[in-house]
Protein backbone atom coordinates (compact mmCIF):
# COMPACT_ATOMS: atom_id res chain seq x y z
CA UNK A 1 0.00 0.00 0.00
CA UNK A 2 1.23 3.50 -0.80
CA UNK A 3 1.41 6.05 1.86
CA UNK A 4 0.30 8.90 -1.00
CA UNK A 5 -1.58 8.91 -4.30
CA UNK A 6 -0.24 10.20 -7.09
CA UNK A 7 -2.78 13.40 -6.79
CA UNK A 8 -1.26 14.07 -3.36
CA UNK A 9 2.41 13.74 -4.68
CA UNK A 10 1.99 16.46 -7.15
CA UNK A 11 0.19 18.58 -4.89
CA UNK A 12 3.13 18.32 -2.21
CA UNK A 13 5.74 18.23 -4.66
CA UNK A 14 4.51 21.08 -6.90
CA UNK A 15 4.43 23.71 -3.23
CA UNK A 16 8.19 21.98 -2.17
CA UNK A 17 9.73 23.49 -5.63
CA UNK A 18 7.27 26.32 -6.20
CA UNK A 19 9.93 29.13 -8.02
CA UNK A 20 13.13 26.87 -7.82
CA UNK A 21 12.64 24.87 -11.45
CA UNK A 22 15.71 26.96 -13.20
CA UNK A 23 18.08 26.72 -10.27
CA UNK A 24 17.57 23.40 -9.45
CA UNK A 25 18.08 22.24 -12.86
CA UNK A 26 21.29 24.14 -13.32
CA UNK A 27 21.93 22.29 -10.03
CA UNK A 28 21.34 18.79 -11.63
CA UNK A 29 23.52 19.61 -14.97
CA UNK A 30 26.62 20.05 -12.01
CA UNK A 31 25.35 16.96 -10.72
CA UNK A 32 25.37 14.90 -13.43
CA UNK A 33 28.40 15.91 -15.01
CA UNK A 34 29.83 14.44 -11.33
CA UNK A 35 28.02 11.28 -11.46
CA UNK A 36 28.87 10.71 -15.26
CA UNK A 37 32.14 8.54 -14.35
CA UNK A 38 29.72 5.66 -12.58
CA UNK A 39 27.57 6.39 -15.92
CA UNK A 40 28.20 4.71 -19.46
CA UNK A 41 27.68 7.14 -22.29
CA UNK A 42 25.98 4.55 -24.88
CA UNK A 43 24.12 2.43 -22.13
CA UNK A 44 20.50 2.63 -20.69
CA UNK A 45 19.80 4.35 -17.36
CA UNK A 46 16.68 4.55 -15.28
CA UNK A 47 16.04 7.40 -12.74
CA UNK A 48 14.38 5.64 -10.26
CA UNK A 49 12.07 7.98 -8.22
CA UNK A 50 12.56 10.27 -11.13
CA UNK A 51 9.93 13.16 -9.66
CA UNK A 52 10.24 16.36 -11.67
CA UNK A 53 13.40 14.65 -13.98
CA UNK A 54 16.17 17.02 -13.33
CA UNK A 55 18.31 14.37 -13.35
CA UNK A 56 17.49 11.68 -16.24
CA UNK A 57 16.77 14.87 -18.35
CA UNK A 58 20.71 16.19 -17.78
CA UNK A 59 22.55 12.93 -17.60
CA UNK A 60 24.23 11.79 -21.01
CA UNK A 61 23.55 8.12 -22.34
CA UNK A 62 21.81 6.46 -25.17
CA UNK A 63 18.55 5.54 -23.64
CA UNK A 64 16.84 6.84 -20.55
CA UNK A 65 14.13 6.11 -18.43
CA UNK A 66 12.47 7.50 -15.32
CA UNK A 67 9.82 5.83 -12.67
CA UNK A 68 7.80 7.73 -10.35
CA UNK A 69 4.16 7.93 -9.14
CA UNK A 70 4.20 11.33 -9.44
CA UNK A 71 2.39 12.51 -12.71
CA UNK A 72 4.17 15.47 -13.29
CA UNK A 73 7.44 13.35 -14.19
CA UNK A 74 5.39 12.03 -17.15
CA UNK A 75 5.07 16.05 -18.46
CA UNK A 76 8.25 17.30 -17.38
CA UNK A 77 10.67 14.49 -18.96
CA UNK A 78 11.70 15.57 -22.11
CA UNK A 79 11.32 14.04 -24.92
CA UNK A 80 12.83 10.46 -25.81
CA UNK A 81 12.10 9.49 -22.03
CA UNK A 82 10.26 6.01 -21.15
CA UNK A 83 8.43 6.94 -18.33
CA UNK A 84 6.80 4.74 -15.56
CA UNK A 85 4.31 5.74 -13.65
CA UNK A 86 4.15 3.19 -11.34
CA UNK A 87 4.61 1.87 -7.69
CA UNK A 88 8.34 0.66 -7.48
CA UNK A 89 7.86 -2.14 -5.13
CA UNK A 90 5.39 -3.97 -8.10
CA UNK A 91 6.96 -5.80 -10.88
CA UNK A 92 8.94 -3.52 -13.54
CA UNK A 93 8.05 -3.63 -17.37
CA UNK A 94 11.81 -3.48 -17.78
CA UNK A 95 13.58 -6.53 -19.23
CA UNK A 96 15.70 -8.51 -17.18
CA UNK A 97 19.89 -7.66 -17.49
CA UNK A 98 18.58 -4.64 -19.20
CA UNK A 99 20.09 -1.71 -17.82
CA UNK A 100 23.41 -0.20 -17.42
CA UNK A 101 22.92 2.11 -14.44
CA UNK A 102 19.90 2.79 -11.97
CA UNK A 103 19.96 6.49 -10.25
CA UNK A 104 17.70 7.44 -6.89
CA UNK A 105 18.02 10.72 -5.12
CA UNK A 106 16.56 11.44 -2.37
CA UNK A 107 13.68 8.69 -2.83
CA UNK A 108 14.09 5.69 -0.46
CA UNK A 109 13.22 7.86 2.74
CA UNK A 110 9.75 8.67 0.88
CA UNK A 111 8.67 4.44 0.92
CA UNK A 112 5.91 3.25 2.82
CA UNK A 113 8.21 0.44 4.63
CA UNK A 114 11.36 -1.37 4.76
CA UNK A 115 9.67 -4.26 2.81
CA UNK A 116 8.69 -1.93 0.09
CA UNK A 117 12.49 -1.04 -0.28
CA UNK A 118 13.41 -4.64 -0.18
CA UNK A 119 11.56 -5.44 -2.49
CA UNK A 120 12.31 -2.31 -5.45
CA UNK A 121 16.06 -3.17 -4.54
CA UNK A 122 15.34 -6.96 -5.49
CA UNK A 123 13.69 -5.19 -8.97
CA UNK A 124 16.69 -3.07 -9.73
CA UNK A 125 19.14 -6.20 -9.38
CA UNK A 126 17.00 -8.29 -11.77
CA UNK A 127 16.88 -4.98 -14.17
CA UNK A 128 20.42 -4.18 -13.98
CA UNK A 129 23.00 -5.94 -16.73
CA UNK A 130 26.15 -8.06 -14.86
CA UNK A 131 28.33 -5.20 -13.80
CA UNK A 132 25.75 -2.74 -13.51
CA UNK A 133 25.60 0.26 -11.20
CA UNK A 134 23.64 1.45 -8.47
CA UNK A 135 23.42 5.02 -7.61
CA UNK A 136 21.98 6.26 -4.36
CA UNK A 137 21.95 9.12 -2.27
CA UNK A 138 19.91 10.32 0.62
CA UNK A 139 19.45 12.52 3.75
CA UNK A 140 21.39 10.55 6.55
CA UNK A 141 19.81 10.48 9.39
CA UNK A 142 22.79 10.12 11.64
CA UNK A 143 23.18 13.82 10.85
CA UNK A 144 19.63 15.46 10.37
CA UNK A 145 17.85 13.32 13.11
CA UNK A 146 15.26 16.48 13.62
CA UNK A 147 14.91 17.93 10.32
CA UNK A 148 14.52 14.46 8.81
CA UNK A 149 10.95 14.36 10.10
CA UNK A 150 10.20 18.47 8.43
CA UNK A 151 8.82 16.62 5.12
CA UNK A 152 5.63 15.48 5.49
CA UNK A 153 6.52 12.48 2.88
CA UNK A 154 9.51 11.07 4.69
CA UNK A 155 8.95 7.45 6.35
CA UNK A 156 12.21 4.72 6.58
CA UNK A 157 14.99 6.97 8.34
CA UNK A 158 18.17 5.37 6.26
CA UNK A 159 21.96 5.75 6.64
CA UNK A 160 24.71 4.89 5.02
CA UNK A 161 25.23 1.74 6.83
CA UNK A 162 22.04 0.77 6.74
CA UNK A 163 21.50 1.12 3.59
CA UNK A 164 24.53 -0.56 2.21
CA UNK A 165 23.34 -3.88 4.38
CA UNK A 166 20.03 -4.15 2.49
CA UNK A 167 21.91 -3.82 -0.63
CA UNK A 168 24.45 -6.38 0.36
CA UNK A 169 21.27 -8.82 1.61
CA UNK A 170 20.01 -8.24 -1.83
CA UNK A 171 23.01 -9.60 -3.75
CA UNK A 172 24.77 -5.90 -4.80
CA UNK A 173 28.39 -5.60 -4.41
CA UNK A 174 29.32 -2.50 -2.69
CA UNK A 175 31.91 0.22 -4.68
CA UNK A 176 31.56 3.16 -2.57
CA UNK A 177 30.04 4.47 0.68
CA UNK A 178 30.10 7.46 1.77
CA UNK A 179 28.38 9.02 5.32
CA UNK A 180 28.75 12.36 4.08
CA UNK A 181 27.87 13.69 0.54
CA UNK A 182 25.93 16.82 -0.05
CA UNK A 183 24.36 18.91 2.22
CA UNK A 184 20.52 18.10 3.50
CA UNK A 185 18.13 20.03 1.02
CA UNK A 186 18.04 22.31 -1.86
CA UNK A 187 13.82 22.55 -1.03
CA UNK A 188 13.29 25.75 1.65
CA UNK A 189 16.71 26.71 1.98
CA UNK A 190 19.26 29.61 0.80
CA UNK A 191 20.21 28.78 -3.27
CA UNK A 192 23.95 29.44 -3.35
CA UNK A 193 25.79 30.00 -6.93
CA UNK A 194 26.24 27.01 -8.76
CA UNK A 195 29.95 28.04 -8.50
CA UNK A 196 30.25 27.12 -5.01
CA UNK A 197 28.78 23.34 -5.98
CA UNK A 198 31.05 22.72 -8.28
CA UNK A 199 33.87 23.75 -5.79
CA UNK A 200 32.30 21.54 -2.90
CA UNK A 201 32.40 18.51 -5.25
CA UNK A 202 35.83 19.11 -5.99
CA UNK A 203 36.59 19.18 -2.38
CA UNK A 204 35.73 16.12 -0.70
CA UNK A 205 37.85 17.60 2.71
CA UNK A 206 34.46 19.87 2.83
CA UNK A 207 31.72 17.11 3.09
CA UNK A 208 33.03 16.27 5.95
CA UNK A 209 31.81 19.56 7.43
CA UNK A 210 28.40 19.98 5.52
CA UNK A 211 27.66 17.04 4.10
CA UNK A 212 24.21 15.33 5.54
CA UNK A 213 23.41 13.16 2.85
CA UNK A 214 24.78 9.48 2.10
CA UNK A 215 26.35 8.34 -1.16
CA UNK A 216 26.33 5.06 -1.97
CA UNK A 217 27.39 2.86 -5.33
CA UNK A 218 26.71 -0.55 -5.33
CA UNK A 219 27.64 -3.14 -8.74
CA UNK A 220 25.45 -6.47 -9.40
Amino acid sequence: MIPHCPTDLQKIYQARFAGQTEYRQRVWQVLCSFFSKWIRADGETLDLGGGHCEFINNVECRRKYAMDLNPDAGELAAPGIGVLLQDCSEPWPIAPDSLDTIFSSNFFEHLPTKSALETTLRHAYRALRQGGKLILMGPNIKYVPGAYWDFFDHYIPLTELSVAEVLTKCGFQIDVCIDRFLPYSMSQRRTYPIWMLKTYLAMPWAWLFFGKQFLVVARK
